[in-house]
């Protein structure tokens, strides 16, 4: 009996060891010493500091205040650019990310509120914003919280379907930047067992899948529920993830056999949720014989009534029709639908865009009902969808209707409202959960403090987007694999920025930097473009542009 509880005292001591002692020498030697690097943190300090300063501090997890300048200085990437509101926004996400890094028994998870609420799952967690939470993080240094977070959903306990969630695409794209092979194959049975759990829960008779728009986390929706472009563009991105993880695994007939459902589901998808009239991917209703199937759904009443078994495209466009673009699914033919995101008639708006087509009868901004309504307020979790959406149409389509410095512009106007006046009459930096597109007023904030609902503050430094993997994927450009080959693709429009830096950027265990110094004066280094790896240069041309390396 002793040597049982000395045992234990001792294992007890060893896991006590590893969580603390070897987190804390990972956390130190995340990254090369500080003085190999070619920006210096003395620049951006001030950001943190300022944060904290105006911060007050309701929710704490793993990583307080106190401790957040530490840890993004040895954590994330350092940005420079002459846009110093984009820089600051860059930075105040990161410092609102770190805020959401929870300790659990089983490990550490990404939250989406930091108070608890009540339509959580285990450790106050939620689904929906997931696949942000890993685009994004995947730039953290420490690839430990995001290894943690992804075994949570499949092997801790986590309601992996409770909204929709493009689960596997999110995990993989960790795993390129981390080279975490082993993670995918491992998560690789369950990634197959939710894809068919799927199916047999939301897969209708003609191969579309179905979601309910509150658990898409788009409640009130014109549109509303039925054959949606955001679950279907999800499901197509499974299947394709799921058969290139088979590949890395050497399994090439279960490769095919998810190649072959990501085709035809992206064949579906393009030739039933298109309205080649109104030139728009739109949600398409279910039957009344689909609706039977489902009449247990505590949802029901969310679904569009039809008297007839051939129900049409819904009659208005939504931002979430840009979701195929975030995925590579349309073909060039369908990029016609961009020109909605350039009117005021469409979704463009000062602190926009808009969730739904501004031209259409039913669109609200309304300070009344349900706190959170996606017909017509602007919403960080579709606006970061569009922005990658439409970097990837830049990087991959023969097209006209957008350019670069249309993507610059709206990723400007999506910086430019993650703002508040405070009510010393301070412009604040603020991320919540909806915004009035006309106003920048975040309106859930707004009803709720009206209402005095608990608990205080619900919405703030909400965690339900991204920003950071915005500018670092898609402006700068860095596009990951999971092989030695990397793509650096930056959609900065020529002439708009004379220089910029993007340093210790962590991929495939080296560290990268990126600079572009038009003259050579900025940086003292090489004139024009560079990529530098473990600090030895590597590519330098005079103008900014695709590049690929091997690394």
């Amino acid at each position: 009996m002793k040597n049982y509880y000395l045992r234990n005292i001792f294992m007890f001591s060893v896991g006590v060891f590893f969580i603390f002692g070897c987190h804390g020498k990972t956390e130190k030697n995340i990254v090369e010493n500080e003085k190999e690097s070619f920006l210096n943190w003395e620049n951006f300090k001030d950001y943190i500091q300022n944060f904290n300063k105006a911060d007050k501090e309701l929710y704490i997890q793993f990583i307080p205040n106190n401790k957040a300048e530490d840890f993004l200085k040895r954590n994330i990437p350092w940005f420079e650019c002459p846009d110093k509101e984009l820089e600051k926004t860059y930075y105040f996400r990161w410092w609102t990310y770190r805020k959401h890094i929870k300790k659990t028994p089983e490990g550490f998870v990404i939250t989406e509120f930091l108070p608890d609420v009540t339509w959580a799952g285990k450790y106050n967690t939620i689904n929906c914003p997931a696949g942000h939470h890993f685009y994004e993080g995947r730039w953290l240094h420490n690839s430990t919280y995001l290894q943690d977070y992804a075994r949570f959903w499949f092997k801790g306990g986590g309601s992996v379907r409770s909204y929709s969630f493009w689960a596997s695409n999110s995990i993989l794209a960790f795993a390129s930047v981390h080279n975490e092979k082993k993670l995918i194959t491992e998560l690789l049975p369950l990634f197959i067992n939710n894809y068919e759990s799927w199916e047999r829960e939301r897969l209708c008779p003609d191969g579309l899948f179905w979601q309910i728009d509150n658990r898409d986390g788009m409640e009130v929706s014109i549109g509303g529920s039925g054959k949606r472009a955001t679950i279907n563009s999800y499901m197509i991105s499974e299947a394709e993830a799921i058969a290139k993880i088979a590949m890395i695994e050497g399994d090439k007939l279960l490769s095919d056999k998810y190649t072959y459902k990501m085709t035809n589901l992206k064949t579906l998808m393009l030739s039933k949720l298109w309205d080649s009239e109104h030139k728009f991917f739109k949600t398409l209703p279910l039957n009344i014989e689909e609706m039977e199937k489902w009449k247990d759904s505590p949802y029901r009443n969310t679904f569009t009534q039809y008297s007839n078994e051939d129900p049409k495209l819904v009659n208005v466009r939504e931002l979430h029709g840009y979701t195929p673009w975030y995925f590579g699914i349309p073909e060039e033919q369908h990029s016609n639908a961009w020109e909605f995101i350039l009117t005021s008639g469409g979704f463009k708006a000062p602190f926009g865009p808009t969730t739904a087509e501004q031209n259409h009868p039913d669109f609200k901004v309304v300070y009344e009902g349900h706190e959170c309504q996606w017909n017509g307020p602007s919403w960080p979790f579709a606006t970061s969808i569009t922005l990658k959406a439409m970097a990837n149409l830049l990087r991959k389509y023969n097209q006209t209707v957008i350019s670069k410095e249309d993507f610059f512009d709206l990723l400007g106007t999506y910086s430019n409202s993650h703002r508040r006046i405070d009510e010393r009459g301070q412009k604040i930096c603020w991320i919540d959960e909806n915004i009035n597109p006309y106003t920048g007023d975040w309106i859930s904030r707004t009803m709720l403090k009206a209402r005095e609902r608990q608990p205080i503050e619900r919405g703030k430094d909400y965690n339900h987007s991204a920003f950071c993997d915005i500018v670092i994927s898609d402006l700068i450009g860095i596009q990951p694999y999971t092989s030695d080959s990397l793509t650096i693709h930056p959609l900065v429009p020529e002439n708009y920025w004379n220089w910029f830096c993007l340093d210790r950027v962590k991929y495939h265990d080296k560290i990268l930097t990126i600079i572009w110094d038009k003259n050579g004066t900025k940086y003292k280094r090489d004139k024009g473009f560079s990529v530098y790896v473990n600090g030895e240069l590597r590519h330098n041309s005079k103008k900014i542009d695709k590049i690929i390396i091997q690394i």
